[in-house]
C-alpha cells in the first residue's frame, strides 16, 4: 500500500533538522496509526527527502523501528513493516495474555487514585472516535491506556517488555484493513471502548480476578479479528489460548 502523499509531512512545529528519535517517534505514530501496511518498504532516501534531512538520522530511526519491533530489515533491500507470520502472531498473542493479564492483576492491587484518574482521561478522550478520520488519535490513546495500565502494576521490567510484545501484536494491520472497510470500524471501537471501561471499573474497584478477566476477554477480542479480517488460523490462536488461560486461572473460551 503506498502512503499518502501528506503522511510524512513535516509538522510545522519541527525544527529543520530532526533527530533520530523525532523521527522515530513520527513512523512509529504512522505504523500504530495504520498509515503504513504490513510489508510496506520504508524507504530512506525518500523519507528523508520529504522530511529535509540528512539520510543519517533517518537510518537511525529505522534502526530504532526494527529493535522496537514494529520494522524488520531484509539484507540488502533494506526495511520494511514487520509483517508476521501466523505463528509469530500467535506467539505474539500468547505473550500479550500473559503480559497484560498479568499486569491488569497486579494493577488491580497497586494502582493508585491518580492513575485511575489518568485512565478515566484517557477514556473520556477515546469516547466518540469512531470514525475513519479519528483512527490515528484512536490508536495512540489506545497505546497510551494499555501502557498506563501495565505501568501501574509497577513493575518497569514488565512494562518494557510489555511494549515490545505490544509493538509485534498486529493491530495496526487491522485497521488497516478497515481503512478498507469502513463499515466495520464504528462497531469494533465502540466495543473496544466498552471493553476499556469494564476494565477500568475493575482496577479502579481493585478486583484482581473481574480485572485479569476482562483484560483477557479484550485481548481475546481483539484474536477474533484477527482471525475473522486478516485470515489468521483460528486453530492457532486457540491452541495459544488453551496453553495460557488456566495459568491466569481462567477457563479457555469456546
Amino acid at each position: 500500500m503506498q502512503a499518502p502523499p501528506d503522511i510524512l509531512e513535516t509538522p510545522a512545529a519541527l525544527q529543520p533538522r530532526l533527530l533520530k528519535g523525532t523521527i522515530f517517534e513520527l513512523l512509529h505514530e504512522r505504523i500504530i496509526g495504520g498509515k503504513y501496511a504490513a510489508g510496506e518498504w520504508l524507504r530512506q532516501e525518500e523519507i528523508a527527502t520529504q522530511l529535509g534531512v540528512s539520510m543519517t538520522p533517518v537510518r537511525e530511526a529505522l534502526d530504532l523501528l526494527v529493535s522496537a519491533g514494529l520494522a524488520e530489515r531484509i539484507p540488502y533491500r533494506g526495511v520494511r513493516v514487520l509483517q508476521p507470520t501466523p505463528a509469530e502472531i500467535a506467539d505474539s498473542y500468547f505473550m500479550r495474555l500473559l503480559l497484560e493479564c498479568s499486569a491488569a492483576r497486579a494493577a488491580a492491587q497497586a494502582i493508585t487514585p491518580a492513575q485511575v484518574d489518568e485512565l478515566h482521561s484517557l477514556l473520556e478522550q477515546s469516547r466518540g472516535l469512531v470514525t475513519l478520520n479519528d483512527v490515528s488519535s484512536q490508536r495512540q490513546l489506545n497505546r497510551q491506556f494499555h501502557l498506563a495500565i501495565v505501568a501501574a502494576a509497577g513493575i518497569p521490567l514488565l512494562t518494557k517488555a510489555y511494549e515490545t510484545v505490544l509493538n509485534t501484536f498486529p493491530e495496526w494491520m487491522l485497521y488497516e484493513y478497515m481503512f478498507r472497510h469502513p463499515e466495520l470500524l464504528t462497531a469494533s471501537l465502540e466495543a473496544e471502548y466498552q471493553e476499556h471501561t469494564h476494565l477500568v471499573e475493575a482496577l479502579a474497584a481493585g478486583d484482581m480476578n473481574q480485572a485479569v478477566f476482562r483484560a483477557s476477554r479484550h485481548i481475546i477480542n481483539r484474536a477474533r479479528e484477527l482471525e475473522l479480517y486478516l485470515n489468521v488460523p483460528g486453530e492457532l490462536l486457540r491452541q495459544r489460548e488453551q496453553q495460557m488461560l488456566p495459568l491466569l486461572g481462567l477457563e479457555p473460551q469456546p
